[in-house]
């Protein structure tokens, strides 16, 4: 709907630069004129208006209607071309290959404008000395489309560029974590295997019960490894700072009150240990990464926030975490998106979770992430609650 109003407010421009142009032919050289510079400015701003349907082939016709339109005017003794509807044509057009095209074909749309520009000097109609007005006119127009249409472009370059590093740094985080991970299955493997060799030796009979658990000890480490994996092969740009392997409640804690350093009041929800101790090592170095990234956010985007609530908790066979606040609607200090927000979307559904973040009902901001966990029957006692306050 954005582009049809854009194209549409442009096309009313066109109209206008034409039809003042004409106007002016009609003033000063009397007669119809006016009609050909009229008929090739309005052929090129027609082919501006429908350039996103292909732009290097529009941007080619346009330089050939305007070519065409240049050396016309030279051999037929015409008003000068490009005029000034036919210059702001080519203009879109050579700002919308350069800003879109691949290099080379953003390279030779450009310099192919740039000859029609100089080569108004054929059609210039004046013995002054200096440059004619008609070519610096279209000199002029190139160079703002050239800019307008490689500004944005060297832009989104730099921001590739930023997001390529930051996903190499995640990759390399979530490689020592792949290390933790085996690690972490492997010894108990071991110890397993250990204890199987103690319960055959006593009682032979429950040897298969033991190597039953080493079964399923293996395959959930086989299990975590295509995760985390899956994670290495999805990384995305959440920032080069890797967090602690483990969500325990200590180190979430030592996070917030990190946080609340800043002079924000937290109230923090956490699960037991016995139920934090039992997550895999990857998603609860996910949970971690979720809360410190919202965090994150909470302090660049949301000065004005005055308390923020921290919640994990588990809801049958998945971990929910959700961090929010409550900043005032419009005072927000900036985007809440970005690399960070777009890194941990990838992570979380690289495990099979979702994430939402959006601004809640009434005021603040909320990100709520949800993490498949299958974990052995809730321990009895009480949950961990505590109000902090800075």
């Amino acid at each position: 709907m954005r582009r049809w109003a854009a194209d549409a407010g442009l096309g009313a421009v066109f109209a206008v630069v034409l039809a003042f142009w004409a106007s002016l032919i009609a003033d000063s050289w009397g007669g119809g004129y006016w009609r050909f510079d009229c008929a090739a400015g309005a052929a090129v701003c027609v082919i501006a208006l429908f350039r996103r349907r292909d732009r290097a082939w529009a941007a080619v016709a346009g330089l050939a209607v305007a070519a065409t339109a240049v050396l016309a005017a030279r051999f037929a003794d015409l008003p000068a071309e490009p005029g000034p509807g036919m210059a702001l044509g080519l203009a879109v057009l050579v700002a919308a290959a350069v800003r879109r095209l691949p290099v080379r074909t953003a390279c030779g749309v450009a310099a192919g404008g740039l000859a029609v520009a100089v080569g108004s000097l054929l059609t210039a109609h004046t013995s002054a000395a200096g440059v004619p007005s008609v070519t610096a006119m279209n000199v002029a127009a190139w160079a703002a489309a050239v800019v307008a249409g490689l500004s944005p472009r060297l832009l989104d370059a730099r921001r590739r560029a930023v997001a390529e590093a930051v996903r190499q740094a995640e990759r390399l985080a979530l490689a020592r974590e792949l290390h933790d991970v085996v690690a972490h299955h492997v010894t108990g493997i071991v110890v397993q295997a250990q204890a199987a060799r103690l319960v055959a030796r006593r009682s032979p009979e429950k040897a298969g019960d033991a190597l039953g658990q080493i079964e399923a000890a293996g395959s959930d480490a086989l299990a975590a490894m295509r995760r985390v994996v899956g994670l290495l092969r999805v990384a995305g740009a959440d920032g080069p700072d890797a967090g602690p392997g483990v969500a325990e409640p200590g180190r979430l804690g030592d996070l917030v009150g990190r946080f609340e350093a800043g002079g924000r009041p937290v109230r923090l929800r956490l699960p037991r240990e016995e139920e934090t101790a039992a997550w895999p090592p990857e998603v609860a170095s996910t949970v971690y990464r979720v809360v410190q990234e919202s965090l994150t956010n909470i302090a660049r985007h949301a000065p004005r926030a005055r308390e923020v609530t921290v919640s994990v908790e588990r809801d049958r066979d998945v971990v929910v975490v959700e961090v929010a606040d409550d900043a005032p609607p419009g005072s927000q200090g900036g985007s809440r998106g970005g690399y960070g927000l777009l890194g941990m979307r990838e992570r979380v559904e690289a495990l099979g979770g979702t994430l939402r973040a959006g601004p809640r009902p009434g005021s603040g901001w909320s990100v709520l992430a949800t993490l498949p966990a299958p974990l052995p029957a809730a321990l009895p006692g009480p949950r961990q609650e505590s109000r902090r306050d800075a």
